[in-house]
């Protein structure tokens, strides 16, 4: 709840709204004059139109239009405010955590900018296919309830414990962490995919409510967004502290020998009767 973070967490509103009303401006009307025709064109429903328009007195397609345009383009502006804030918003979280926590920990930059960003579409793209791959399975009521995150949890562990090391570990010292602490590491990103579910429900209300659509989308998006800086709150302070260990206990191994080589040559010196 720290005030950094929640004006972080109310950036993707004001970009969303800020996309659609720049594509709105230039493109609303030549996208509703395509939906309709698209809608038109299909023999298929053509009477199905015609009936509905002879039961209500109205054109069908001209009112269904305009809600195709704002379903289809919604998923689209989220995702896309979501990708564009996540990229800026975990590095200024795992700065946060570091400052106030870790301030003294020696940034070794690991990882640029570029490259993670790189990374992270990459998993993204097959996180997504995973998901499709999957759906078939979701008809089983069991699975639908734990594949779906597990394998946002998968995403969310491999894009958010590499960005919350990237500032800081060298490559070694991050396949290190990432290989010693994976279950640990996984289990948090399960917990924050199934954390990441709880926005869906508002979204599937927003659906389900018509009316209200308009409201409890940015309710969702903001919900979501809280639970992405949660989630990289907990990968950073997680991360950041295994750091900080693993490089406490390579100090002190390099120490170590010296100390046991002095404590060795001491022994035998009264062992021997030296001064």
């Amino acid at each position: 709840m720290h005030p950094r973070v929640i004006v972080l967490s109310l950036l993707p509103l004001g970009l969303m709204v800020l996309i659609a009303a720049v594509f709105g401006y230039f493109y609303w009307d030549a996208a509703i004059a395509w939906t309709r025709e698209a809608l038109d064109a299909w023999p298929l429903l053509a009477s199905f139109w015609a009936w509905i328009g002879r039961m209500f007195s109205g054109d069908v397609t001209a009112m269904l239009a305009p809600l195709v345009v704002v379903f289809a383009a919604t998923p689209l502006i989220v995702v896309a405010s979501l990708l564009i804030v996540a990229g800026f918003m975990a590095p200024a979280l795992t700065r946060l955590v570091a400052e106030r926590r870790f301030p003294s920990l020696e940034r070794k930059k690991g990882a640029s900018f570029i490259g993670s960003v790189a990374r992270s579409l990459g998993l993204t793209l097959l996180a997504m296919l995973a998901l499709v791959v999957s759906m078939p399975l979701w008809l089983i009521p069991p699975l639908v309830l734990i594949l779906p995150p597990l394998i946002w949890g998968w995403l969310t562990y491999r894009v958010m414990s590499f960005d919350a090391l990237a500032e800081h570990a060298s490559p070694e010292e991050r396949d290190e962490l990432l290989r010693i602490h994976r279950l640990t590491l996984l289990g948090i990103g399960v917990l924050c995919g199934y954390l990441g579910a709880a926005p869906s429900i508002v979204w599937a209300s927003g659906v389900l409510f018509a009316a209200a659509f308009f409201v409890l989308v940015p309710v969702a998006i903001w919900i979501y967004t809280l639970v992405f800086a949660f989630s990289a709150l907990w990968f950073a302070h997680y991360c950041l502290d295994a750091l900080a260990q693993l490089r406490m206990r390579r100090a002190a191994a390099a120490v170590s020998p010296p100390a046991v080589e002095l404590a060795d040559a001491n022994a035998a010196a009264s062992q021997w009767g030296a001064p």
